[in-house]
Formats: C-alpha cells, structure tokens, sequence
C-alpha cells in the first residue's frame, strides 16, 4: 500500500510538471504563432524562416497537448478499449514529434541557405528553390511524417488483433514490450532529419568561421553578429542533439523495460520551450514584441496595486 501511494504522489508530481511545462509552451509557442499570424496578416513581409518557426510552434504546441493528454488518460483508462485510445494519443504524440525534427532540420538548412558564403552551383540553386518553395517543404515534412507513423501504427494494430486482443498486451507474455520492428523504424524516421541537420549546422558554423577568421585582422570591420550566429548555432545545435538523444532513449528504455521514462519525457518536453523562448530572443521582430508585451503586463500590475 505504501509503495502504491508513493507511486501515485511520484506520478501526480510529474503530471503537475508536465502541466506547468503545458503552459508555458503554449504561452511562449501562442506567441511567436500570434506574432508571425498578424504581420501576414497586415500584409507585412513573411520571410521562409517565419513560415517554418510558425509551424513549429504549431507542431510543439500539439505534442505538448497530447503529451499531457496522454499521461492523463494512461492512469485513468485501463479497459481494452481505451488501448487503443492510448495507441492514437502515443502515436499522435509520435507524429507531432517527427514533424518537429524535420522542421527543425528545414530551418537549420534555411539558415545555411541564407547565410553561408558558398557559391558553388549546386548551393546557388538549392537557395534559389528551397526560399520560393518553402510552403511546399513544410506541407512534405508533415507528409513524411504522416508516413512515418502510419507504418508502426498500422502494425501495432495488427498486433493488437493477431496477440488476441487487451489481455495478452497487458500480461506482456513475450520478452519485449515492443517490437524490434519498431525502434528500427522510428531510428530510420528519426536518423534522415538529424542527417540534414547536423549537415546544415556543420556548413552554416564552418563557412561563419572561415569569415571570422579572414576578417579578424581587418580591425574596422565588427565580427560582433558573426560571433553571434554562431553562439546561435552553437547553442542550436546542442539543443537539437540532446532532444533527438532523448528520444531515442526513451524508445529505447520502453523497448528494454515496458515502461515509460517520464521525467525524461517531461525533459523534452521543457527543451523546446526553451528553444522557442531563445528564438524569441534571437529575432529582433518578436523580442520587441515581446517586449511590449512585458511593458503592458508590468503597467497594467503597477495601475492594479495603485486601485
């Protein structure tokens, strides 16, 4: 009886975490979403990298929803139909989850499109195309993320019906909560986007170091913003690395242990809040935003304490 409530108190400490991370990304991702919808819609200029931070704050903003969806109706539902109500949130969860890879991996090659100094050919187009077609892109990265999660999850159906149904998925009879099968096609889905990532980030810092290193002796010249881009790419890059690493620990952990790693995955689900508020500081547009934003909460609890 003991350790049963000191398994609720531990779950209902992570769930309270998990809903406090749930607010914070939506008021961060409402954000840059609010910010980017208006000025398109004043007709102000949206350049590609604001399509895609848009949609990524729209892609976060729903795998944290069904995320915390998913920890509540995991405690609450144990009926054999409720599995598979917990097969669409994980797998809804799942797809929101690819989609945020590739476009993380988009924006990072939008980046590198834009501002390296490369001008072979093939770079030269591959900018030319990738800026006027930028919709497209993001319309296939949900394609192929759809496309990702459709195989596992009609095979998991398929397991569901050939194992015979709720009780031998529960009872777990063989080793493994998860099939090989799986892991290897989440790795594949998984592996293509970091690829185009790590790829985009290597040129994007290589070719921001070669300038710095070319411009260091001409003293009249700030390498101040250089410097600064590759702190963001840096910094970037890290972030990147620790949320795919993440994930394939907790896929991993599950495939090993039947259970899921929830602190880790409350973790990554504080990763791109964070990521998200340092692009808000990053772009001068939405941090003046910001800003007034700040200014008008702070007048409005000043003009509040005064009544």
């Amino acid at each position: 009886m003991a350790d049963s409530d000191d398994t609720d108190i531990q779950y209902l400490g992570l769930l309270a975490l998990t809903l406090i991370a749930l607010i914070a990304g939506l008021v961060i991702h409402s954000f840059i979403i609010g910010v980017n919808v208006t000025d398109w819609w004043k007709g102000r200029s949206v350049t590609p990298a604001d399509h895609i931070v848009t949609s990524l704050g729209i892609s976060r903003m729903c795998a944290q929803c069904a995320k915390a969806i998913f920890l509540i109706v995991n405690r609450l539902l144990l009926s054999r139909q409720d599995v598979y109500v917990k097969l669409i949130l994980s797998t809804a969860y799942i797809f929101f989850t690819y989609v945020n890879f590739w476009l993380t991996s988009l924006l990072s090659i939008v980046f590198c499109l834009k501002i390296s100094n490369f001008h072979t050919r093939l770079f030269l187009y591959l900018r030319g195309m990738i800026a006027h077609r930028t919709v497209y892109f993001i319309i296939a990265t949900v394609l192929l993320s759809a496309f990702n999660c459709g195989i596992p999850f009609t095979l998991a159906l398929s397991d569901m019906h050939i194992v015979g149904g709720y009780n031998t998925i529960m009872t777990n009879l063989s080793m493994h909560c998860a099939s090989i099968k799986y892991i290897y096609i989440y790795t594949v889905g998984a592996i293509i986007p970091l690829l185009f990532y790590v790829i985009s980030s290597v040129l994007l810092f290589t070719s921001l170091y070669h300038h710095t290193t070319k411009m260091a002796s001409n003293l009249s010249i700030n390498l101040e913003t250089y410097y600064s881009l590759m702190k963001f790419v840096s910094l970037t890059f890290i972030y990147n690395t620790l949320y795919f690493i993440g994930h394939f620990v907790c896929a991993f952990y599950y495939y090993f242990y039947c259970s899921h790693l929830l602190w880790l995955l409350i973790v990554l689900d504080v990763l791109p809040v964070l990521h998200s508020s340092y692009l808000i500081y990053r772009t001068p547009r939405l941090r003046s935003q910001m800003s007034k934003v700040l200014q008008y909460l702070s007048d409005s609890v000043s003009q509040w304490k005064v009544t």
